[in-house]
């Protein structure tokens, strides 16, 4: 079969990489030179220790291992099973933890509760001041910047394989074909679209009750840290963000310990990751009402970058990098992505959120289970 892909980001890219898999032949287009959405605009992460029980969660573990094998096949990704520590500062904090290792799915998750001598042995950069962490070994990371050409790199080696990037489609031709901005047709078995936040045009005219919304952050990366930051690290403020840990202990925790003014209204939580050339990226923030701005505010870096130097007990290297991204996600929330067959061969996939690095390779997978690839 030939399949034809819309979108270089890493949702697109794994359907890509899926239908080579399978043995087809695959034609990848993209409107930009590459990939500059919120697929480069991110952590890396593959984050499993929150996810939300059931689908979100079993999707997120496939994911895992699927990234796992891959990156033993692509080692331009630098995958690493660095694992993550949600730090603990105060005792409702603590509470919240306590309470996620009582879940039914702990076990499943590998979460395990440090106390601060611990959690400093599993990661010597945090030598702040903090009661302990919930450690999740299963969370791992990737080089954003680096992943999609790395994958592509490796679909190009398999002879099946065509990129064409610069070619943005603007429409879809009687089944199973596509017509770019260069008036060229690209005719395929099956056509999957993957256009991440570009959720009008050619989208709108062929789901025009698309259940996807757009989602704004605010990220930063520093100047290399001077030694290792051995796990992936979250601050208590996820808690809040990540569905796995709603209970009784997170409302005491909204009670008692409500968020500073600047990081409730930007929706804030502290993720950090070392790059690979030691510099860390540091988030984020969450916008959901449009029109979104279209400058970065300084509030939530001075924030993030108070808490994270509370956790490293010592100044942050120099902040390099700022910048801002847009990804799409499902209005309910509760579905980790939104597909839909939107005329006979032509499949839409979009709206995973912050879930798209973590779960675009179980996604991918499912495509073509449903597409029988």
């Amino acid at each position: 079969m030939r399949i034809v892909v819309v979108g270089a980001g890493v949702l697109g890219t794994m359907h890509a990489w899926q239908a080579v898999e399978r043995g087809h032949e695959v034609v990848h287009l993209e409107r930009e030179s590459e990939a500059r959405g919120a697929s480069v605009r991110n952590f890396g992460l593959v984050w499993v220790s929150g996810r939300a029980a059931g689908e979100e969660l079993a999707v997120a573990q496939r994911a895992r291992e699927l990234w796992a094998g891959i990156g033993e096949r692509v080692p331009g990704l630098c995958f690493r099973p660095n694992g993550s520590l949600t730090m603990i500062r105060t005792e409702a904090e603590l509470a919240v933890a306590e309470q996620a290792l009582t879940l039914p799915d702990a076990q499943e998750r590998g979460y395990r509760l440090l106390d601060a001598a611990e959690a400093r042995a599993k990661n010597p950069a945090l030598r702040g001041k903090h009661l302990g962490a919930l450690w999740c070994p299963r969370d791992a990371a990737v080089e954003p910047r680096l992943a999609q050409p790395a994958l592509r790199a490796a679909l190009q080696a398999s002879g099946r394989y065509t990129f064409l990037p610069g070619r943005e489609v603007r429409e879809v031709i009687g089944e199973n074909a596509v017509r770019d901005d260069h008036g060229q047709v690209h005719q395929g078995d099956l056509v999957i679209l993957c256009t991440g936040a570009w959720l009008g045009g050619l989208v709108r005219e062929l789901a025009p009750e698309l259940p996807v919304r757009k989602v704004r952050l605010q990220m930063m990366q520093t100047d290399p840290l001077d030694e290792p930051l051995t796990t992936s690290v979250a601050d208590g403020d996820s808690f809040r963000y990540y569905p796995a840990f709603e209970g009784s202990a997170l409302d005491r925790l909204e009670a008692v310990q409500p968020q500073p003014p600047v990081a409730a209204e930007h929706r804030m939580q502290l993720l950090m990751v070392q790059r690979q050339d030691g510099g860390l990226t540091i988030g984020d923030t969450h916008e959901y009402d449009q029109p979104f701005g279209f400058d970065v505010v300084e509030e939530p870096y001075e924030h993030l970058s108070a808490v994270a130097e509370e956790l490293l007990g010592r100044p942050l290297p120099r902040i390099r990098r700022r910048w801002a991204g847009v990804y799409a996600q499902t209005v309910d929330t509760t579905r980790v992505v939104h597909r839909e067959q939107v005329r006979d061969g032509v499949w839409l996939v979009t709206g995973p959120g912050g879930r798209g690095m973590t779960c675009s390779p179980a996604i991918a997978e499912t495509t073509a289970r449903l597409c029988n690839l």
